[in-house]
């Protein structure tokens, strides 16, 4: 299969639209099974090291969320105490645990044998996951539906909640899906100026 530039122009334009949503911006409606779907089977596709495949999901029901949300609410302000120099923190919203219409736990699912390619660089079935992840998002996003990566969460905290067991498991992301009111142009945090968006030239090591 080839590509040509149009192609290539789509790509770009969902690459360069995909945004971090928050419960400020989702609406309430609901996403298809259909469309759930489809950005589940994105996930499958991402690549793994090895072929290992370990990406885990879960569908989180409304009971799990709330108990994730209330343990959010006491990291987040926790958290506060970090960054007492910059006031903005405190007025962000970081999450859209209740606004969005899906929540997915992922895991990682440790390797029980060798892997392929993992013998040294012991992450990769970590990364691996992530890679499936912005599979999803990607996918999200060509749909028009938002996707939000809650991040402020101790792993032991959700593995408890799902009852999962950290010796076959690994937590690496819960997300947010749903319609937005809008994708902004820009991120948000550059919107507030939180920090700048870095040329090309800086993240490259001479």
């Amino acid at each position: 299969m080839k590509f040509n530039k149009k192609d290539l122009k789509t790509l770009t334009n969902i690459i360069t639209s995909r945004r971090d949503v928050r419960g400020n911006n989702f609406i309430n409606k609901k996403i298809s099974s259909k469309k759930l779907d489809i950005i589940l089977h994105s996930a499958l596709q991402a690549p793994s090291v090895g072929y290992s495949q370990p990406w885990q999901f879960i569908i989180v029901n409304k009971d799990k969320r709330d108990f994730v949300y209330t343990h959010f609410k006491k990291s987040f302000e926790k958290s506060k105490k970090k960054f007492v120099d910059k006031p903005l923190y405190s007025s962000l919203k970081l999450e859209g645990i209740k606004e969005s219409n899906i929540n997915i736990a992922v895991y990682y699912k440790k390797s029980t044998t060798n892997t392929l390619g993992q013998t040294y660089m012991k992450r990769t079935g970590e990364y691996s996951v992530v890679c499936a992840i912005l599979n999803m998002w990607l996918t999200a996003r060509a749909l028009n539906i938002g996707m939000g990566w809650v991040s402020i969460l101790k792993p032991k905290e959700i593995n408890k909640i799902f009852d999962i067991d950290k010796k076959e498991y690994k937590f690496i992301a819960y997300l947010c899906f749903g319609y937005t009111k809008e994708f902004y142009d820009e991120p948000e945090l550059k919107q507030l100026k939180w920090n700048k968006k870095k040329k090309l030239k800086e993240c490259i090591i001479n």
